[in-house]
Formats: C-alpha cells, sequence, structure tokens
C-alpha cells in the first residue's frame, strides 16, 4: 500500500490546543499572561514533536519500506510509479512525500531520512550534493515545459499571452524560490524580448501578481477554482481530472524554458537497494511510458552503473 506522508507539517489535534479558553485549564486574573505564555511553551514544544515524529529514523525503517520525495509536479506519475513498483516487489510499500522542491530539500538538509530524491531542478539537488547528502550523482530522467492556465469561465477575458499584462488582471505563479516560479519568471523575461510583446512585458505582468505559491499544484488550484484569472504551471500538470475545468495557452517554444528532472539516491537511505530498484524502474521503459503518458518530455538515457 503507498503511504503519502503529510504535507502540512503541523496539525493541532486536540481541544486543548484549539480552544485554550474553553478548556479545563481556565485562566484568570493576573495569572492571565504567564498562563498564556506557558500555553505558547507548550504549543511550540507539541509542533516540535509533531514535526520530529513525521520521518521515523533510520533504525526504526526496515527493508519493506521505501520513503520518496518527489516534487509535487510528479504527484501523479510518480504515483503510478509506485503502484508498479509494489507490484514488481510484494511486501515493499512505498511512502511519497510531495511537495515544492525547495520544500524537499531543506527538509532533507535538516535530517529527514529519505532513499530517493526527485527535483523539479537541478538547482535544488545540486544544494543537497554540495552538502554530502547524495549517494551517488544525480540524473536526471525528464523534461518538462510550462503553459498558462485560465479558468474555463475566463473571467478575464484572456485570449492570448498579451493580455496577462492587462490592468486589473489576477495572475498567480509559484514563488520565486520554487523552480516553477523561476522557470515562470524565466518564461516572462523571455516574452519581454519577443515581437509582439514589449520590453515591459515582464513588469507588467509581475504588477497582477496576487499571490506566489508554495509549489505548483497550488497555483493549478487557484485558477481551477476561479481565484485568479490566470497561472503559469507545468504542462504535466494538466490531466483528465481538470482538463474540463481550464483552458490553457500554449507559449512558444523559443520563449518556453525545458525544466530538467534530476532523481538520485540519498546516503540517509534506511533501504539502498530498493532505491536502486525504484531508480531503475523510473530510468526503464515502462517508467518512460509513464512518465510520457503525463506529459514529460523524455530524455536519452546513458546507461547506468549500480553506485
Amino acid at each position: 500500500m503507498i503511504h503519502r506522508l503529510p504535507s502540512v507539517v503541523f496539525r493541532v489535534e486536540f481541544d486543548f490546543f484549539s480552544n485554550p479558553l474553553n478548556s479545563p485549564m481556565k485562566i484568570t486574573g493576573v495569572k492571565r499572561a504567564a498562563s498564556l505564555g506557558f500555553l505558547v511553551f507548550l504549543i511550540v514544544t507539541f509542533f516540535w514533536v509533531r514535526a520530529a515524529r513525521q520521518f521515523k529514523p533510520i533504525h526504526q525503517r526496515n527493508a519493506s519500506s521505501l520513503c520518496v520525495f518527489a516534487a509535487a509536479s510528479l504527484n501523479e506519475a510518480f504515483t503510478q510509479l509506485a503502484e508498479v513498483f509494489e507490484k514488481q516487489n510484494p511486501g515493499l510499500h512505498v511512502e511519497l512525500n510531495y511537495a515544492g522542491s525547495q520544500q524537499l530539500a531543506l527538509q532533507i538538509e535538516q535530517g529527514a531520512r529519505v532513499d530517493v530524491f526527485a527535483s523539479a531542478d537541478e538547482r535544488w539537488m545540486e544544494k543537497i550534493g554540495k552538502h554530502g547528502l547524495l549517494a551517488s550523482s544525480a540524473q536526471v530522467f525528464a523534461h518538462n515545459i510550462l503553459v498558462v492556465i485560465i479558468p474555463r469561465a475566463n473571467p478575464g477575458r484572456i485570449e492570448k499571452l498579451q493580455d496577462l499584462s492587462q490592468p486589473g488582471i489576477k495572475m498567480v505563479l509559484a514563488a520565486e524560490s520554487v523552480p516553477a516560479g523561476r522557470y515562470s519568471r524565466e518564461v516572462l523575461e523571455r516574452l519581454s524580448h519577443s515581437t509582439g510583446f514589449g520590453p515591459d512585458y515582464l513588469l507588467s505582468v509581475l504588477k497582477n501578481l496576487v499571490s506566489s505559491e508554495e509549489n505548483v499544484k497550488e497555483v493549478l488550484g487557484k485558477v481551477q477554482l476561479g481565484e485568479a484569472d490566470a497561472g503559469m504551471v507545468y504542462y504535466s500538470d494538466i490531466t483528465p481530472a481538470n482538463a474540463g475545468w481550464l483552458r490553457v495557452l500554449e507559449i512558444p517554444e523559443e520563449a518556453n524554458v525545458l525544466a530538467s528532472y534530476p532523481i538520485a539516491p540519498l546516503k540517509s537511505a534506511s533501504n539502498p537497494q530498493a532505491a536502486r530498484k525504484f531508480m531503475d524502474l523510473v530510468f526503464s521503459p515502462l517508467g518512460q511510458s509513464i512518465l510520457h503518458d503525463h506529459h514529460f518530455t523524455l530524455v536519452p538515457q546513458p546507461s547506468r552503473s549500480t553506485p
């Protein structure tokens, strides 16, 4: 069975924390300030304990578990890959954690015990490598491109890419620290130098920015729900489940970005053999076919040696 690790680390579970003033611990009189200070200490301590419990220490894991950290844009493809992997390896179950690559890299740097890391760009993988956390060199297994999405109802009356710079358009992008956010701004910069857009295009679109999200799926969600007039996501984010709610504007090839997705095993892996097997599946013809079905662009694969 595939396990999805919680994307939100901190969650209050007790009535005491969600409604402290109505709990049996009443705070009255001059003791209120001191008690509230102690309450804050308890809540902070509780959060840290919850965070520490999200990932099992390496000595508590066993050979039947594989923990994969993957960029949010890999959600659908890696979920299918994990299902195939479990069928090929009875008794092994995959724990999947999807988030922005920058968030995953930070968790790994802070000691999360992970078997495999798949990033949406090479920048965050290189950062992990500089910290000496990779068991072997990362390899690019797929590429992706960007598209602009608008709600099916099209409240902003957007018909072409140039319309994104019109005053009053509510634009949403991933944050600049997120691979998709960095790529989006690079695309806008390239369009600013393209015929029909003008040198102020980038700044005009960014003036319309109403939200910067922590991962590309949040951009998708806001546009799909009509909370924004337009957003920029990966082509792989367009699925049968959401296609009916969206309109897609393609970006000219000369202005688009070819995002590279690297993958690598971690030194913290509690199951290095299973990590190698999972990576072998990703690079196999079957794995590449699954990625292609989810709109990823494949790359020629060099011969791979077992680390």
